[in-house]
């Protein structure tokens, strides 16, 4: 598989600068789960570092989207039985069905904001207690990986990001990206120096494919995603 993704890359160009479907190979995904995280993590949100600051409740992703931090999994990754501060691990649901149902806290961030903790203490070696995931994830969809891309006539299969160009506050996301080009339905050709363009408020609306192929390699795991409306900057 190592060998497959090294060959496909081979012959790389450039690509027209156009808004189309993008859709992110689960090893990317797991990159949008991260942004999701980081808005919903409860020290950004009291002190309004965060585009999701006073959002709960609010519809903020794509009706099909439904994104969990689960602590209880047995054997999962980031499976334990306290968090760092010794609450007990549970399951947070955070999103559910594109509402936002939950920031993510330990016990400072929760008395600030009013609320309780999630029991999403993470303590280092030294200092106090931050904030981090247990199983974080997005629910899977039934659609296989090929069937999402069966359904994009021209568009773009993300397989490697560079660089950051994330900012949590406003949402104004464009990052260095390589992959694959979509051309009716089927991945085509190999593409590299150009950039995935949008807004974070957007992006999660626009989200209108999720795939069956969730994997956890790690605490934080994404299927293969579709997200409609970025702008794919080449030449």
């Amino acid at each position: 598989m190592a060998a497959q993704r090294a060959l496909r890359r081979l012959g790389s160009r450039k690509v027209k600068t156009a808004q189309v479907p993008v859709i992110f190979d689960p090893l990317v995904a797991t990159s949008i789960l991260e942004h999701i995280f980081e808005g919903v993590n409860g020290d950004s949100v009291y002190r309004g570092a965060s585009f999701l600051a006073g959002k709960l409740s609010q519809q903020i992703a794509a009706a099909g989207v439904t994104v969990v931090d689960d602590g209880t999994i047995v054997g999962g990754f980031g499976t334990s039985p306290f968090d760092g501060e010794g609450v007990p691990s549970r399951r947070t649901v955070v999103i559910e069905n594109g509402i936002l149902a939950s920031y993510l806290l330990n016990t400072y961030t929760a008395k600030k904001l009013g609320l309780q903790t999630t029991g999403n203490a993470s303590r280092g070696l030294a200092g106090t207690p931050g904030i981090g995931p247990g199983n974080y994830f997005l629910q899977p969809g039934l659609k296989t990986p090929q069937q999402v891309i069966g359904g994009v006539k021209e568009g773009l299969y993300v397989t490697e990001f560079m660089g950051m160009g994330v900012n949590l506050v406003t949402g104004d996301y464009s990052r260095g990206a390589s992959g694959l080009w979509i051309s009716g339905g089927e991945l085509t050709y190999p593409v590299e120096e150009i950039t995935v363009a949008g807004n974070l408020k957007d992006m999660f609306l626009n989200i209108s494919e999720v795939a069956s192929d969730l994997e956890f390699r790690g605490a934080v795991a994404s299927p293969t995603i579709r997200i409609d409306g970025l702008t794919v900057g080449g030449e």
